[in-house]
């Protein structure tokens, strides 16, 4: 094995690098920006075991994208994703109570946020939004700025979020955009308006057997009032997830409903 190692090193050293042309280079860099937000969003809520997130994973790709950050400066979509991580992942510490339960974005302690990651993710953002082309991971951290900044749920400007997820819907339309869109909604325009948006994606496969859908619609109908159909939300969901900390919550949610 020493010796594969050795020879492996040799032949790079003796080997030669072309830079790809512009257009690929562009496609391996978003690759490479994607899987880096995968990591990062499998260590803030992980998606199953018996903790809500994993440090150790956020904490790296924080570092990863810092580190193409000093080697790109002027990319807006790295200088974004550095964004979004530091505002996102300023919120870890109120995430969860202290025998590991779930704590909503809405109970949080926000006097306990990371107020330098917020500060450096609130400049970063807002130099990349005045000088570079806009991109989906800038409108992501331009919306994770507005909650970061605000002194509560109630106070946050969802207006703006409603009308930068429009911008996103635009930029990288997915599923997952209109979901997080419709909760925004509902604070707008109340639950039912979320709902009707709600409904563009029941025929999704890729959230189909996914636990956020029914998890959303259980809060939306919460909000509503409709109790009873919130609880059976609440259920399908708990039923989907393999994270226990969002198990526990969601069967938490729905027994305060019965």
């Amino acid at each position: 094995m020493a010796q594969r190692i050795s020879r492996a090193k040799q032949k790079l050293r003796g080997a030669s690098f072309e830079q790809p042309p512009p257009a690929e280079y562009a496609a391996r860099l978003q690759v490479v920006l994607h899987v880096l937000y995968l990591i990062f969003n499998e260590g803030y809520t992980a998606t199953s075991g018996a903790v809500l997130s994993r440090g150790e994973l956020t904490r790296e790709a924080i570092r990863l994208v810092r580190g193409l950050h000093e080697a790109m400066p002027d990319d807006g979509e790295i200088t974004g994703l550095l964004a979004l991580m530091l505002l996102t992942d300023s919120r870890r510490a109120t995430r969860t109570t202290p025998d590991g339960g779930l704590v909503p974005l809405a109970d949080q302690d926000r006097s306990q946020w990371d107020q330098a990651a917020i500060a450096e993710g609130v400049a970063l953002i807002d130099d990349a939004m005045s000088r570079t082309p806009l991109g989906p991971y800038q409108v992501q951290a331009a919306i994770a700025a507005l909650h970061a900044s605000a002194p509560s749920s109630d106070e946050t400007d969802w207006r703006q979020i409603v009308a930068l997820y429009d911008v996103l819907a635009r930029l990288a339309p997915s599923p997952v955009v209109t979901l997080n869109q419709a909760v925004a909604v509902a604070m707008v325009d109340g639950p039912t308006a979320a709902l009707e948006r709600l409904r563009q994606l029941d025929g999704d496969q890729l959230l189909a057997e996914h636990h956020r859908l029914d998890a959303v619609r259980g809060h939306l109908l919460e909000l509503a009032g409709d109790h009873e159909a919130a609880r059976v939300a609440y259920l399908a969901a708990a039923r989907r997830t393999t994270s226990r900390p969002e198990r526990r919550y969601l069967h938490d949610r729905a027994a305060a409903l019965a």
